[in-house]
């Protein structure tokens, strides 16, 4: 992932009611949830929702797509990876990172 979207999807998650909702979404897994589903589950109104599905569709998080008469919100999976790569493509400036470090340690000394 490049730096420019890494930002926008890093800016988006930044709101708590967005992170909420991408955090629902991860959990739903690949089937996602039902826009009505979403705002059930978070006590927030459509109005709200709507705003804060369309910041994270166009971050990249999130994809819609039509069943019925309902839209049904997934999370992107391969963008979240991608940020996470973003976030830990220089960790430990390519040493043996810190936390897999520790727990190397743990597992021989006992």
């Amino acid at each position: 992932m490049k730096k420019g979207p890494a930002l926008e999807a890093l800016g988006a998650l930044a709101h708590e009611h967005r992170l909420a909702v991408f955090r629902l979404l991860v959990q739903a897994g690949p089937e996602g949830r039902a826009a009505g589903d979403i705002a059930e589950a978070l006590a927030m109104p459509a109005s709200s929702l709507s705003f804060h599905l369309a910041h994270l569709a166009r971050a990249g998080l999130i994809a819609p797509r039509r069943a019925g008469r309902s839209l049904i919100y997934s999370a992107d999976f391969d963008a979240m990876n991608g940020l996470v790569g973003f976030l830990t493509e220089n960790c430990c400036g390519g040493a043996s990172c810190a936390p897999e470090a520790r727990r190397a340690a743990k597992r021989k000394a006992g």
